[in-house]
Order: structure tokens, then C-alpha cells, then sequence
């Protein structure tokens, strides 16, 4: 089984993950304060501010990034340099590889690859 976990703040990320599981079958779960994961899953998140880790995705990860296979980030393009910056980050903290970014909500073809690169 592969497991999702998820942060959204305004809704992109819910809607990258939303259209995801129409695709696929797989178990997924937004990260919350009491949320501990039991399993090995890839982490999808958003990038906030200028570039930054959203400060629940930083807390979920201190805790449970041992169990984090991949991150993934959205971010907007109109950011430059710091779009989807926080996978950037989170990749250097926590030695994890980075999956993919996509831009606000992604797009089929985005959904594609992410989907490929979990299973390939």
C-alpha cells in the first residue's frame, strides 16, 4: 500500500491530493497536530511566505521524518527562484529526496508524474 501525507493551507495541495486519489487507490492523510503516521508514506506540502516550510509541515517532520520516502511542494512560479522552495528545504534538513514540484494545484499531467515516480 502506498501512503500519502499531505499540508494544505489554502486548498492547492487538498486539490493536487484530492484528484490524485481518483486515480489511485492509495491511502491518504492530511498531517494534523495529533497525526502520527504508522507507516513509511511520501509527504506533499505547500511553500509559504517567500519560499519557507510551513510551520506544520516543519513539526511533522521533526517528529516522524524517518518515515518520509519523498517530498513533494507546490509553489507559484510568479515567486521566482523560491517556488517550491520548501521541498528544497526540507530535502537539505532532513537528507530526503525530492519527488517533484508543481505550481498551485498542479495540473493531469503533474498528477502523471507524480504517479509515475511513485511507482517507477
Amino acid at each position: 500500500m502506498t501512503w500519502i501525507y499531505y499540508d494544505s493551507k489554502t486548498g492547492n495541495v487538498e486539490r493536487f491530493v484530492n484528484r490524485l486519489k481518483l486515480q489511485r487507490d492509495w491511502s491518504v492523510q492530511k498531517i494534523g497536530d495529533s497525526f502520527q503516521p504508522q507507516h513509511a508514506g511520501h509527504l506533499i506540502t505547500y511553500t509559504t511566505g517567500f519560499g519557507e516550510v510551513p510551520l506544520s509541515t516543519q513539526r511533522f517532520l521533526e517528529e516522524n521524518s524517518s518515515l518520509i520516502k519523498s517530498v513533494t511542494a507546490s509553489g507559484n512560479k510568479n515567486w521566482g527562484p523560491n517556488y517550491g522552495m520548501a521541498a528544497k528545504k526540507i530535502s537539505a534538513q532532513f537528507n530526503l529526496p525530492v519527488l517533484m514540484q508543481f505550481e498551485l494545484s498542479g495540473t493531469m499531467a503533474d498528477i502523471q508524474k507524480f504517479i509515475d515516480n511513485i511507482e517507477g
